[in-house]
């Protein structure tokens, strides 16, 4: 029987994180994967889905005329737009894989990795049973084990998915062509983001199930406002307060039968449907009853602070990473944890995991990203604060590029120490400057602190800089001018 000093189930970013982490501390580690090498996050989640937005930003570029050209004749072919996708999913798993093999056990060094590909079962809490696709199994042995198995697409009840015309994001790539007429069942983050990819190429009639009155709901309603008006000026059909009745399958389409809050019913015909009400944790059949979870423990992993399973008694060898254990899923998340569990097995660790203040990026038209707290979580917490918004409208490189569509929203604590709570950005370039407010936040600064630092020009983060001036009223443009373009409010319960 092989022994290692940790054993990974999953290869997702969670699982490869970690793996490679041990590598640093010269364990001898194995990596179990039963299905895409770089898990969800690479085959069938960010990377993939990333690179549609990407292809299909380009072309709605291209197709836009507003800017005193044009390309004739432009035309978009699925089958190449997906073997694009698939280019890149490809480039990512055999970058994986030369790594895994650079340190495989035939290495003459400490640290040794290798992969076994099969579902992994625990039979104990040292002994994996892996069983490979050929039902052949082998039992391998480990000190210390994470599990990192990622999630799936929820199901919606009564609505079995087929991958042909029923689909959810796991059968994007299953299609042969772009659908004329497709509808997507739910409007939080990967709903928009197929919205906005399939109404960029402009070869789909879209239409978005939201079954409240905003889309985005968590999210403050500026936001929401936002992400709504930009969708349906691509295009989109957005069926607010629906909810899906039924879903009749005709000979080759589908036909749709929608209730609204106000009573009425609509019937509306596509050719896709796809399911995108968020994700569930992969945990099924892994024998976590025979290392001491009862069966109702077994949705969520439950972890501590240091990644290590909570409803284990004794002393646990077992940790969970990614997805699977329930926090926000975000790749940066999964490779955090993923390498703290690591950082604990060698007993590493400086200080517990802290979760308050993770970026996310939201692949919309345009991007949208946020850090820390929004509005309505600091009202709920009956936290007193001031917000600042400034619009994209004023800033010069925005207006260089042409694309003034956007705003920056940014919240500080209402006291003496003025710091920053969070933030929320749309527009060009959105996803890069988040981070720097990201890191002003872990740094606890202070409002003086960030207005000593000089923005180059013209840039976009010079509206960062703008809208912190707004709180000392030091802002070059003035609410009194631009009160369209420029706010500023105060909070207290």
């Amino acid at each position: 029987m092989e022994k290692y000093d940790i054993i990974v189930i999953g290869s997702g970013p969670a699982g490869f994180s970690a793996a490679m982490r041990a590598i640093d501390f010269n364990k001898k580690v194995c990596i179990i994967e039963k299905n895409n090498i770089g898990g969800a996050g690479i085959m069938n989640g960010a990377l993939t889905s990333k690179t549609m937005w990407e292809l299909s930003a380009d072309y709605a570029v291209a197709a836009n005329t507003e800017r005193g050209y044009s390309a004739s004749g432009l035309m978009v072919d699925y089958q190449k737009v997906r073997k694009t996708i698939l280019e890149a999913a490809k480039e990512k798993q055999y970058q994986i894989l030369s790594q895994i093999e650079t340190f495989t056990k035939t290495n003459e060094q400490n640290a040794s990795l290798t992969l076994k590909r099969g579902h992994a079962k625990f039979l104990d809490r040292t002994h994996i049973l892996i069983t490979d696709k050929n039902n052949q199994t082998e039992v391998i042995e480990g000190e210390n084990i994470i599990i990192a198995t990622g999630s799936k697409p929820r199901k919606y009840p009564n609505l079995p998915v087929d991958q042909k015309q029923i689909i959810d994001s796991d059968g994007i790539l299953n299609l042969t062509k772009f659908p004329e007429r497709m509808l997507i069942i739910g409007s939080g983050i990967i709903g928009c983001e197929f919205a906005t990819i399939f109404s960029n190429f402009k070869q789909t009639k879209v239409h978005l199930l939201d079954r409240t009155n905003k889309v985005l709901p968590y999210e403050d309603d500026d936001v929401s406002n936002f992400v709504s008006i930009n969708l349906e000026q691509n295009g989109v059909t957005i069926h607010y307060t629906a909810n899906l009745r039924e879903i009749r399958k005709k000979e080759d389409i589908l036909e749709v039968v929608l209730d609204y809050a106000d009573g009425h019913s609509k019937v509306i015909e596509v050719d896709v449907a796809l399911i995108a009400i968020g994700r569930e944790v992969n945990t099924e059949e892994l024998g976590l009853e025979n290392i001491g979870l009862k069966t109702c423990d077994t949705k969520n992993l439950d972890i501590d602070n240091n990644c290590m399973l909570k409803n284990i008694t004794d002393k646990c060898n077992i940790f969970a990473a990614g997805d699977v254990t329930g926090f926000a899923q975000l790749y940066s998340i999964a490779e955090m944890q993923g390498r703290h569990a690591v950082k604990t097995i060698c007993n590493n660790n400086l200080k517990p995991l802290d979760y308050t203040n993770m970026s996310t990026l939201m692949f919309f038209k345009p991007e949208v990203a946020a850090v820390g707290m929004n509005e309505k979580m600091l009202k709920r917490q009956k936290i007193p604060y001031k917000m600042a918004w400034y619009s994209n409208a004023l800033v010069n490189r925005t207006i260089a590029m042409r694309n003034t569509t956007g705003f920056i929203k940014i919240m500080i604590s209402d006291d003496k120490d003025n710091k920053i709570l969070g933030m929320r950005a749309a527009g060009p370039q959105a996803s890069a400057f988040i981070v720097s407010i990201a890191h002003f936040i872990n740094q606890e600064m202070k409002l003086d602190d960030l207005l000593k630092t000089i923005h180059p020009h013209p840039s976009v983060t010079e509206g960062i800089l703008e809208c912190l001036r707004l709180f000392e009223n030091k802002s070059v443009f003035k609410p009194k001018a631009f009160p369209e373009y420029i706010k500023l409010n105060l909070y207290h319960e």
